[in-house]
This record gives C-alpha cells, sequence and structure tokens, in this order.
C-alpha cells in the first residue's frame, strides 16, 4: 500500500476505460453502503467512503499530474475525457441524499460524541459540502448544477491549455549577436542550446520564465524587450503577434457567468460569496477591507520607489519615460548600483544541488528530518528525483518527488500538489506522497542549473507546502495534509519557510560557488540583506492589484455588459497602477491561479496567510532561528494538526493570541 506510483504503466489510451471500471465500481460499492441494515457509523460508512475516494484519488492524480508536466496530445486527449466522467460522478454523489441523510444520522449519534476532533471535522466538511454541492436543490436545479458543474471542469482545462500552447506559440529567433548585449553568459548559452534543438543558427528565446525574465531584465535592446513584453502580456488573447489563436476571452466570460448560476442556484448572491463559505474569512466585505487596508499602507512607498526609479533612469540614461518593459531592465541596473549586487551574480553561489542538500539540512534542524534519494523510483522524465523523508526516530514518513526545470509541455510557475495523503488503514498508516515543481534553468553543458536568490525562495516555499502534507500526523484523508485546511491559511508554512533563505547562518548550508566551492561571502550576504526590501512596496502592490481584480470579478462580473472583464481590472488599476497599462496588455487571459487553479476569489489568500507567516516568524526572531522549543511548537500545530483544526485557533496556540499586520509591513520594509 505504501508503494510508489509506476508513471511508466500508464497508457493514455486505456485511462478513460480504466476511469469507467472504477467509477462503476464505486458507484455499487456505495449502494451497497447504504443498502446495509445496521446503524450507519464511522466504520461501516465513513472509513469505506474513505477508502473509496482514495481509489480514484490514486488513479487520477498521476493522469492530471502528467497533464500538468509532460503533455502531449494523448495524455490531453485521456485527461479531457476523463474529467468531465469524474466531474459527473462527484457532482452525482454530492447529490446523492441519502448518503447526506446517512452521514447527518451520524452527526446525530452517541457515538458522534466519542469521536475525535479530527473525525467531527471530516464530517463538518462533508455536511458543509453536500450542501454547497446542491444536495438540496430540487431535481430540475440539480441537474442545471451537474451541467453547471461538468461545463466548468472543461473550460478550466481549455483555459489552461490555451496558456500553454500561446507560451509554446512563440519565440524570438536572433541571429545578430549584437541583440544579445546585456544578457548574462548562462541566459545566452541556454538560448543557443535552445536553437540547436530547433536546428536553428543563432539564439531561441522563448516565452519560458527563465529566457522571459532574462531578456526583461538584462537585454540592454528596448525593442527586444518590448517584443517579449508584448507577446508574454498578450498570451491566449485578442492581441499581440498570435491575436485570435487560442483566445481565452470567451472562455472567461461562459467561466465567469457558469460560476454566478452555480452559485445563485445555491442561494449566494455572487461567486464570492460561495468561495469564502469554506475560507477563514467570513465575509466578502471583510476581504475588501483587509486590501484596501494593505493597499493604503504601501502604496506612499510604492510611489516614492517608482519615483526614484524614473530619477535613477533618467540620471543614468537619460531616459525619462518608463515604458512596463522598462521596468525590470532599469530595476535590475538600480540594484546593481545601489548595492552593488545583482541576481545574476548571485546565481553562481547557488547550484540547485547544493541548495536542495541546504535545504534538507534547515529541515532536518528545524524538524529533525532525515532524506534518501531513492534510485529505482519510475518516474516521468529523467530530470525527476524521488526522496523518501525519515523523522528522528528513523521511522519513514513521506516520499516526495522534485521537478524543477522548465521545458516544453510543461505548464509554467511553481506549484506542490499530492498523489495521496496520510490515513490509518486496518493494519498500518498510508503515508503520503508529494509533487513538487519548478520552472528553473536547466544545466547548460558542464554548467549546473544555477539558481537566482528569488528562485532558492521559490523552492524553500514549495517545500514548505509539502511540509504541510507530509508532515501530518491525522489519520483521516479528509482533513490530513493539505487537505482540509482553508484556503487562505494553506500558504503559512509555504511563505513562513521563505525567511531561513535569508538568514546569516544558512548561507553556509545553502550556497557554494560552482567553481570555487567557496559558500556566499560575507560581503555579498550582506549586499543582499541590505537589498532584501528592494522595491518591496512596488511588488507589494503589484499583488494587490492581483487581488483586488480577482475578488471585484468574482463578486460584479455582470454577464450582460460587455467587456466586463476588462473594464473591472481597469477600475481595480486606477487605485493600484503605478505607470499607464498598454491597451493591448490582456495579462488576465493567461491569470491561470483564477481561471484554471483554485484561487478564484481567493488570490487575496496569499496576503492573508503572509500577515500569519510573518506574525508567526516573529516569534522565531525573538527566539532563535533553530530555537527547538519554538520549532516544535511550529511543527505540532501548523505542519502536523493539517486541516482538523481552523487556522485561527491554531495560530493561537502557536503564538498566545491572534495575528498582527504590523510584521509583515515592518518585515516588507514598507514600515519602520
Amino acid at each position: 500500500m505504501n508503494s510508489l506510483p509506476v508513471f511508466s504503466n500508464i497508457n493514455p489510451e486505456k485511462i478513460p476505460q480504466e476511469l469507467t471500471q472504477l467509477l462503476d465500481s464505486n458507484r455499487k460499492k456505495i449502494a451497497e453502503l447504504l443498502a446495509q441494515k445496521e446503524a450507519y457509523s464511522w466504520e461501516n460508512l465513513l472509513q469505506p467512503l474513505e477508502e473509496i475516494e482514495d481509489q480514484i484519488h490514486q488513479f487520477w492524480s498521476p493522469v492530471a499530474h502528467l497533464n500538468s508536466v509532460m503533455n502531449s496530445p494523448a495524455i490531453r486527449e485521456a485527461y479531457n475525457s476523463g474529467l468531465p466522467m469524474l466531474t459527473d460522478y462527484n457532482t452525482k454523489l454530492g447529490h446523492n441524499r441519502a448518503l447526506y441523510e446517512a452521514i447527518i444520522q451520524i452527526s446525530e449519534s452517541e457515538e458522534f460524541t466519542h469521536f475525535n476532533p479530527a473525525q467531527k471535522m471530516v464530517i463538518k466538511h462533508l455536511l458543509r459540502d453536500f450542501k454547497l454541492a446542491g444536495v438540496s436543490l430540487p431535481s430540475q436545479e440539480k441537474q442545471q448544477f451537474s451541467e453547471l458543474s461538468k461545463a466548468l471542469s472543461q473550460l478550466s482545462t481549455r483555459f489552461e491549455e490555451n496558456v500553454l500552447d500561446a507560451t509554446e506559440g512563440w519565440s524570438r529567433h536572433i541571429t545578430d549577436a549584437y541583440e544579445l548585449k546585456g544578457l548574462p553568459e548562462i541566459a545566452i548559452q541556454a538560448a543557443k542550446e535552445a536553437a540547436e534543438k530547433k536546428q536553428l543558427p543563432g539564439w531561441l528565446f522563448t516565452l519560458e520564465a527563465p529566457s522571459y525574465l532574462a531578456i526583461m531584465m538584462y537585454a540592454d535592446s528596448a525593442e527586444l524587450r518590448q517584443d517579449m513584453y508584448t507577446a508574454f502580456v498578450t498570451r491566449a488573447s485578442d492581441q499581440g503577434p498570435n491575436a485570435g489563436r487560442w483566445n481565452n476571452k470567451p472562455v472567461m466570460d461562459e467561466i465567469l457567468t457558469k460560476k454566478i448560476e452555480r452559485a445563485r442556484l445555491l442561494g449566494f448572491n455572487h461567486y464570492a460569496e460561495q468561495s469564502l463559505a469554506t475560507k477563514m474569512v467570513s465575509s466578502p466585505q471583510q476581504v475588501l477591507d483587509f486590501l484596501n487596508h494593505l493597499l493604503t499602507a504601501t502604496q506612499d512607498k510604492a510611489h516614492q520607489e517608482l519615483k526614484e526609479l524614473r530619477e535613477f533612469a533618467a540620471k543614468n540614461t537619460g531616459q525619462a519615460l518608463l515604458q512596463p518593459w522598462d521596468i525590470g531592465y532599469y530595476s535590475e541596473k538600480m540594484r546593481q548600483q545601489q548595492y552593488a549586487i545583482s541576481q545574476e551574480e548571485l546565481r553562481a553561489y547557488f547550484p540547485v544541488e547544493k541548495v536542495l542538500s541546504g535545504l534538507f539540512t534547515i529541515v532536518n534542524r528545524l524538524f529533525g528530518l532525515n532524506f534518501k534519494l531513492i534510485d529505482n523510483a519510475d518516474v516521468w522524465h529523467p530530470d525527476v528525483h524521488c526522496y523518501a523523508m525519515f523523522d528522528h526516530k528513523d521511522q519513514l514518513r513521506s516520499y516526495f518527488y522534485i521537478d524543477l526545470f522548465a521545458r516544453s509541455n510543461k505548464r509554467g510557475g511553481a506549484w506542490m500538489d499530492e498523489y495521496r495523503g496520510r490515513r490509518k488503514l486496518n493494519n498500518h498508516t498510508q503515508i503520503p506522497i508529494a509533487y513538487l515543481n519548478c520552472n528553473f534553468q536547466a544545466p547548460i553543458g558542464k554548467t549546473p542549473s544555477l539558481l537566482t536568490h528569488d528562485e532558492v525562495q521559490t523552492l524553500f516555499h514549495e517545500f514548505g507546502h509539502c511540509l504541510q502534507h507530509m508532515l501530518t500526523t491525522v489519520d483521516y484523508a479528509a482533513v490530513a495534509g493539505i487537505n482540509g485546511v482553508p484556503w487562505d491559511a494553506v500558504e503559512l508554512p509555504s511563505q513562513i519557510l521563505e525567511n531561513w533563505a535569508w538568514e546569516k547562518e544558512c548561507m553556509d548550508y545553502i550556497s557554494k560557488h560552482y567553481l570555487t566551492g567557496m559558500p556566499l561571502p560575507d560581503d555579498l550576504f550582506q549586499k543582499m540583506w541590505k537589498a532584501k526590501n528592494f522595491q518591496q512596496g512596488m511588488q507589494m502592490l503589484r499583488q494587490l492589484e492581483f487581488a483586488l481584480f480577482d475578488f471585484k470579478l468574482h463578486m460584479e462580473f455582470n454577464p450582460h455588459q460587455h467587456n466586463q472583464i476588462q473594464q473591472i481590472l481597469d477600475k481595480v488599476r486606477e487605485q493600484s497602477a503605478l505607470l499607464p497599462i498598454p491597451v493591448f496588455n490582456r495579462f488576465q487571459n493567461s491569470f491561470t491561479h483564477i481561471f484554471s487553479g483554485g484561487y478564484a476569489a481567493g488570490y487575496y489568500s496569499y496576503k492573508w496567510a503572509e500577515v500569519m507567516a510573518s506574525d508567526a516568524f516573529d516569534l522565531f526572531l525573538e527566539k532563535g532561528i533553530f530555537d527547538p522549543v519554538t520549532s516544535e511548537k511550529f511543527l505540532t500545530t501548523f505542519l502536523e494538526s493539517g486541516g482538523s483544526v481552523e487556522p485561527l485557533d491554531l495560530f493561537i496556540q502557536f503564538r498566545g493570541r491572534p495575528p498582527k499586520i504590523e510584521p509583515l509591513l515592518r518585515q516588507s520594509g514598507i514600515i519602520d
């Protein structure tokens, strides 16, 4: 039962048939469970239900994962054929009145009073989710709900496919070396390798993150930066070099329209209200007040930073007017001048293998964990590695896969996902298995993969998610690990772990010059530390723009008004944008977080959780970053409890009081 998935055994052609058989078998099992004569109990109903759900998850998770990391026509077709089947199955399960009443019966039984808190939380979530699935709707409205759910799952997949295809569907081929002026050698070599793979002379730049960011931060050619920027911000839209191809505008309109219809069927005013039914925050106004409070606190700082950047550009280059494709370029030049440091200079000190081994050392010092590479694991790509994680008693706690490099047919960004969660079986415990995915620059020739310090933080962030999933001690899958954790609290473990990537005490663990073998010298660390909050106001404002746009979109979207998405975004930008945005910019058309990820009406969660993470890290700063008592307390509250305890209760257990917003503003340099 604790064996690893065998990815090489997945045959895309067989997936629809195998899924059909599994779902039919599960429907039959559920009918048999409901037909039993005994009074319903945890053992005769909820435990078998968990087994049924886990079978589906372990079958489908590798399929969905391959669709994200090794997308191909065959896997895409299999995924798209299975998605409506699963949606239909889950919707019908959510509409199963007999099952709902059976769970109510258990919740009202004498047995319930003896359940542990995790079991009670499982039942609380089940009853809530039945209501949110429309279990109480009349049959005609149930049918409508079912059709909307099926359409939404297909639309969100189409949105993500369009973004992937649009990202892959554009590249910039360069044959004149003069255009490469300013670019780091590592970016030039990567582009040369990309061109050779396509049997082209010169250099090939793509919209994958390592290639795109290198141009935006370092290319002296404003024309090249403008070309890349235009192609990137018009992906999957009606604008730019591939205008009209893979256009997500009608997909977004349909997603938002169907979300409103489904929310109103359930009695909500809009989707934002429905979204909060499973989150920490209780009302839409609370979200808006929170975001606006941060906006007000940040605006002066952000405007001052932009003023300084304009003055720098005018003084050093004579360019008084900054365009959006100039911001990254001049910011990096200004950082180098002010702090005598650049992300590219730091890269040489952060070879990925050293960063990873250092991360493992830090986590060992915090929580007593040890890691072992599994040599014979079946993986989906040669760059992927599988590790086993053991606790201080040498008990196997989890496995995880790491897939770090950008490549064709892999979704952009960085994310964590899970193959399975922890749960208690009759004679043993099923241990969790996680996936960690990034899009870093792969090794080039004999040069290893070298990370910017920003990318080091990204790796720490995603591993924080993994730790929450892997270290859970909860025995019920629905509230173990990341499962059952309110979405606006799930970023806390990931955001807090980023802090150790900044600590002087950790630099010997995570840094080693790839040629000299020397750790990051003190003078470079001091420069890096001084530059830590460089343009944090501008970055904070950008994130608040995303969050406000997302939330207002899901509150205010009116399907009967023309061009609503753009109008809502433009209105938010009146408050938050520092520079005029080009009319061709269609950032929203590739905003996968909210249209194909889980962040719809929930993007504010990053900042909401960051408030808690910053305040929690303040305790480590008080007691010591490796203080064993504080580490143990963090482990037993946030990492082991999964979704079995309300996050605010966990925070109060850890900190002794509710969270405060000041540590975030102070640690970000927004206030002194």
